[in-house]
């Protein structure tokens, strides 16, 4: 008995190695499968900007790191949180003092224009095509930061709008990194303020656009199907958060289990099945933290971690070192 109806995923041709660097960004489910990344020890920078959700705002995000310039403070605004920010920034990035609000924002554009300029794979997740405007200049917003509504006018990007700008983005992208590969995701998560028929609009002209953009760039664009999986595949509300937008944890957990099957190496699972190991012995807390039989587990577990620092010198592993000292400790 079948209970399912699989997705037809496309194996990433090549895989993404576990020593490549990669860029994600987009909507709060790129965030929760770059956390994964994270955890599994990957070069990842993350929503530098924090979450976007439309297209719009993502590549005005990355042109500014390909052009990165520290902001100045007149790119600053006070908003009604009582946090300065810029209309691109997510409210994470608010904060009351100004300059330290401006420090945050331009360290992390730094770090991310460094990344982007060396990075093997941008992972782009699009969450929305509906955009709001800002009635003075006409420019999209990448969070309204709870301004009234009568300061913007609300629409919806059409296929066309989308494409023609990342045709003309992308080829920027190249220019400055030749080996950069677009791997783009629709988030699943349901956008339910815009209606269910506003929502399925919107999803859909997001398919339709990156649909094209790998057709036009077949050996450079991928899509990796995040919103088919758990939108059809899945098809049930257990799979969902209790707002019933969000995917669950574990729909995520799913999501990810299909993009490692799928996009990931060989070579760079084995490294995760390794470390996922790792992981659940630094949790593991026993009843005699002093025993010999513990000293001797947490030792095996040091020794686990150094010598897979050994084999993939990029990993950042002081922390669990670190952590491993301390339990040994008399």
């Amino acid at each position: 008995m079948q209970l399912l109806t699989p997705t037809d995923i496309q194996p990433l041709c090549p895989r993404i190695a576990h020593g490549d660097k990669l860029l994600v960004m987009g909507s709060c489910f790129a965030s929760h499968i770059g956390g994964r990344l994270a955890q599994m020890k990957w070069q990842a920078e993350v929503n530098p900007f924090g979450v976007l959700y439309n297209p719009s705002s993502i590549a005005e995000a990355l042109s500014l790191l390909m052009d990165y310039r520290p902001l100045k403070e007149d790119t600053l605004t006070l908003f009604p949180d009582g946090g300065w920010n810029t209309w691109l920034h997510h409210s994470a990035y608010s904060l009351p003092d100004k300059d330290k609000s401006l420090t945050q924002i331009n360290e992390r554009m730094e770090l991310a224009a460094k990344r982007l300029v060396e990075a093997d794979v941008l992972v782009i997740t699009l969450g929305t095509a509906w955009v709001y405007r800002l009635k003075e200049n006409g420019r999209i917003v990448g969070n309204c930061h709870k301004m009234p509504d009568r300061m913007f006018v609300r629409q919806r990007l059409t296929v066309g709008d989308i494409v023609s700008e990342y045709v003309a983005l992308l080829s920027r992208l190249w220019s400055v990194n030749p080996q950069l590969r677009i791997l783009f995701t629709v988030s699943p998560v349901r956008h339910l303020k815009d209606g269910l028929h506003g929502n399925q609009l919107s999803k859909s002209t997001l398919l339709l656009a990156v649909d094209e953009l790998c057709a036009t760039f077949p050996e450079q664009c991928y899509y990796f199907p995040a919103y088919e999986i758990v939108v059809d595949e899945l098809r049930d509300y257990r799979f969902y958060a209790e707002d019933m937008a969000h995917p669950s944890m574990q729909a995520v957990e799913y999501v990810w289990e299909c993009f490692v099957e799928h996009c990931v190496d060989a070579d760079a699972q084995a490294f995760m099945a390794q470390w996922v190991k790792v992981v659940r012995a630094l949790e593991h807390r026993p009843f005699r933290p002093e025993s010999e039989q513990y000293l001797q587990f947490v030792q095996q577990n040091l020794l686990k971690i150094t010598d897979l620092k050994e084999r993939y010198p990029y990993i950042e592993v002081d922390k669990e070192i670190d952590l491993c000292h301390t339990l040994l400790k008399p």
